[in-house]
């Protein structure tokens, strides 16, 4: 989808390049914190099956990580979109490259947790099933 503003489609790409600080910047952003100085790049590459990243006019918009346990399961986390792009479907367009490209690698199962009101996007947009499942919080 061309950005008004720009006249310019984003660009998504598998295991993209990010600079931590712009990565961080977005994080920050999207979730509402402080920024932090994360070492995203290492984090990534060591923990990670991989992730995708979206740009627009060059800048990093919108990203999404599939962690993986280096077997059957990968876990998706961290999906984010700038706030100037959200609603124009590229959130589920990272999650689908996220899907895609994990399912190409071999794993058997792609999970992901998300807060309430994100139901409808990770199982209706996303194409994401209920599952029982359980959780210890450290808080």
């Amino acid at each position: 989808m061309v950005d008004p503003a720009t006249g310019c489609e984003p660009l998504f790409e598998w295991r993209g390049a990010f600079a931590n600080a712009e990565l961080n910047a977005l994080h920050a952003a999207c979730f509402e914190h402080r920024l932090f100085d994360d070492d995203w790049w290492t984090q990534v590459n060591r923990f990670s099956l991989g992730w995708v990243c979206m740009r627009q006019s060059g800048s990093l918009a919108g990203f999404v990580n599939v962690a993986w346990d280096g077997g059957l399961h990968a876990f998706l986390l961290d999906t984010m979109v700038a706030a100037r792009l959200r609603r124009r479907g590229h959130a589920a367009t990272l999650v689908r490259l996220a899907i895609d490209n994990a399912r190409n690698t071999g794993c058997e199962w792609l999970h992901v947790d998300f807060d309430p009101h994100l139901r409808g996007f990770y199982l209706d947009a996303c194409g994401f099933e209920p599952t029982q499942a359980g959780l210890v919080r450290f808080l």
